[in-house]
């Protein structure tokens, strides 16, 4: 494949060895934003930048019918904006809050221990992500998604919220320490007990390895889609 990447920074010179050691040629390397002639006509785009830059550059890669994985979170109240440009122009867009197969796995455990605990009140569920400083937006897009996932199964949730809650909201509690990759928990705690599942990186090269593979099975397709079409469709 041809590969331009979109957000040079640290999981982009990641991507960059991974994909290039599995044989794949980059034809850009842009921290600017793209166009027509610097993007060097790619079979695909793997977006990791910056959340106030992020939809410009997906939307004008899928307006060159060119498929873009996206891996930037916090700009996702214009998500519906970039899925209605990908049918427009007949391509295909693929946004993952985290690209790890563990998260992933991690994901569906969550879903599954949220169904199991809401029939249990006296258990109180908190949900806390650790990321290094160099992070900008929180909570971060796994969190989010990890509250999503307890949402739809625990009908005491409504909606979720960073810090303090009221009513029907779950908290999502964000730190940020020195070159954390990234950490998320999730607890359920009674007066008598606590259940805890937790997912800890090590370094970024599981999120890279997962964008590769979703630029890889991205070609030919048309719509939009999400990191489980890529793991989990058989």
């Amino acid at each position: 494949m041809k590969i331009a990447l979109v957000g040079y920074g640290k999981m982009g010179h990641i991507i960059d060895d991974i994909a290039t050691k599995k044989g794949h040629e980059i034809v850009a390397r842009l921290n600017e934003t793209p166009t027509k002639d610097n993007l060097n006509n790619p079979d695909v785009i793997i977006e990791f930048s910056n959340p106030e830059v992020a939809f410009e550059n997906i939307k004008v890669g899928l307006e060159h019918n060119i498929p873009v994985i996206c891996g930037t979170t916090g700009w996702l109240d214009r998500k519906s904006e970039i899925e209605e440009i990908a049918l427009k122009n007949n391509t295909a867009f693929l946004y993952g809050s985290n690209f790890s197969l563990g998260v992933n796995l991690f994901f569906a455990l969550n879903e599954k221990l949220a169904d199991l605990m809401k029939g249990f009140p006296e258990y109180q569920v908190q949900l806390e992500e650790i990321h290094h400083t160099h992070k900008k937006d929180a909570p971060s897009g796994t969190a989010i998604s990890l509250a999503e996932g307890i949402i739809k199964n625990d009908d005491r949730f409504d909606a979720w919220k960073l810090d303090e809650t009221q009513n029907k909201e779950l908290g999502i509690f964000a730190l940020r320490q020195d070159e954390v990759p990234g950490t998320h928990r999730v607890s359920y705690k009674s007066a008598v007990d606590e259940l805890e599942i937790k997912h800890t990186a090590f370094n970024r090269n599981g999120f890279a390895l997962g964008a590769v593979i979703a630029a890889e099975w991205i070609i030919g397709k048309k719509g939009n889609f999400t990191i489980k079409d890529v793991l989990f469709d058989k």
